[in-house]
């Protein structure tokens, strides 16, 4: 039994130390990656004149897609910032998901609405369309309202889906803050690759909270005043900059964040639309939009823009980031179940030799490899075996690479886009550094592991998002 016993140990902490360094190896080559991704091309786009888009008669015509619930403290300047946006042919649909509040009603009347007769096409199965709108004053007359039975969020870009006819769709968060030319710069990959049919494209999606907006636009960015929203930067920085832009590269990006992502509308449609029964969606569509490219023997590319283009507010509480975070784990889970077929399957070449694995492995699995971990740990100092060297190295390592990481991620956006323009908030950003290995990643393994037994008992629920708006950061 004492062999044994000694043999499991040597396993155990061997295969937690292995799989420490596989996960920091994959962080470092994915920097090295967005790296030189990133010279390569602030390089090219340092000569691009976006202008000529607008007036260029390639420019493919996009229907932006607005979904929104219960949205009507904000949905009045939510609009105008959309339709402020600087592209030549686009319309604006705002998708009003059986709001309960008085948001269809603020619509009408700001922007002079009319019930219209439209035949609705239910291309995609969806919940029934009540109405749709149109604006009397010509000035708003790229906006188009429909109201619908509430379905969620999934069902209510399908509805938006069936209803657009223009080639491609922009499905964005209601309540973000578009930058002015950020379709110029999503279709930018669509116009220049002749080679590859680009079925999608997503870009940097940035934190509002404490920036100031006027009329639908950010004027002024500042990093948060709160705490939990500081990390979030911190977070998102890593996650966009250091992370999506290496998976863009190999071809191999399975996620286009939800609150801002263009997509072709044909071949969402081929591929059924968005999965209503999920709460990962973004997730899952781009998954089976993958798959249908490969399975049909089509060339695809999906890419992603590094440019801040999408401005949204983040949880500023621990209940509401964690109902989030409960979510993105479930959506995770089960993308990543409903298509296994794809692991390690080299017939789907990146998507199933090294997106899926990457994601099943260091994503799904590693909170909950770094609890076993830890009560492993707890177990053998309970029993008087523990291995102290061994635990304060693989300790002393793991919060100096995850600074050294964040650190690297704050320099990367300085030295390319620096939004942050007073030093002392980059400074702040590195000192939040030294803390979030100590309290704002243990939150999230928290959070990871109990989205993973809400999976297993069956909870599909959307939990509430409780977001304040940027209401009272409007200056008329």
């Amino acid at each position: 039994m004492y062999y044994i016993i000694k043999i499991l140990n040597f396993l155990i902490e061997n295969g937690i130390f292995v799989y420490a360094i596989a996960i920091f190896l994959s962080y470092v080559i994915m920097a090295i990656i967005s790296g030189f991704e990133m010279i390569r091309y602030m390089r090219k786009n340092s000569f691009v004149d976006y202008s000529t888009i607008i007036s260029s008669p390639y420019a493919p015509p996009v229907t932006i897609l607005a979904p929104a619930y219960n949205e009507g403290n904000t949905i009045v300047e939510n609009i105008r910032s959309l339709l402020s946006i600087h592209y030549s042919d686009f319309e604006v649909i705002v998708i009003n998901d059986g709001s309960k509040d008085d948001s269809l009603d603020k619509i009408i009347a700001h922007y002079q609405l009319e019930k219209v007769d439209f035949m609705v096409n239910y291309i995609i199965p969806t919940k029934p369309v009540r109405g749709i709108y149109k604006s009397t004053n010509k000035a708003y007359s790229k906006l188009l309202v429909i109201d619908k039975e509430n379905g969620g969020k999934a069902d209510s870009l399908n509805a938006g889906i069936n209803i657009s006819n223009k080639k491609y769709f922009a499905g964005i968060d209601v309540d973000c803050i578009l930058e002015e030319d950020a379709l110029l710069k999503m279709v930018k990959p669509i116009l220049e690759d002749s080679e590859s049919r680009v079925i999608a494209t997503g870009g940097v999606i940035r934190i509002a909270n404490s920036c100031k907006v006027k009329d639908g636009k950010i004027i002024e960015i500042n990093l948060p005043k709160n705490l939990i929203a500081r990390f979030q930067v911190l977070e998102y920085t890593r996650a966009f900059l250091m992370g999506r832009m290496a998976w863009s590269r190999l071809n191999g990006l399975l996620l286009i964040s939800g609150a801002f992502g263009v997509f072709d509308r044909e071949i969402v449609l081929k591929a059924g639309g968005y999965d209503h029964k999920t709460v990962g969606e973004d997730m899952e569509l781009i998954v089976r939009m993958r798959r249908y490219m490969i399975e049909n023997e089509l060339k695809y590319r999906i890419v992603y823009i590094p440019d801040p283009l999408c401005w949204t507010e983040v949880p500023d509480n621990i209940r509401v980031l964690s109902r989030q975070r409960n979510r993105w784990t479930r959506g995770t889970m089960e993308t990543l179940f409903k298509h296994m077929t794809l692991f390690f399957n080299p017939k789907y070449g990146n998507l199933g030799m090294l997106g899926h694995p990457y994601w099943f492995f260091f994503e799904w699995l590693a909170p909950i490899i770094e609890t076993i971990g830890i009560f492993y740990f707890i177990l053998v100092f309970a029993i008087g075996n523990a291995d102290w060297p061994f635990f304060f190295l693989l300790l002393g390592f793991t919060y100096l690479f995850a600074v050294t990481y964040s650190a690297w991620a704050i320099l990367f956006e300085e030295f390319t886009f620096a939004r942050y323009r007073q030093k002392r908030d980059v400074f702040r950003l590195l000192l939040i550094s030294l803390i979030e290995p100590l309290f704002y990643h243990p939150l999230n393994v928290w959070f990871a592991l109990r989205g993973n037994f809400h999976y297993l008992i069956g909870n599909i629920s959307w939990g509430k998002m409780e977001k304040k708006g940027f209401t009272d950061k409007i200056k008329k």
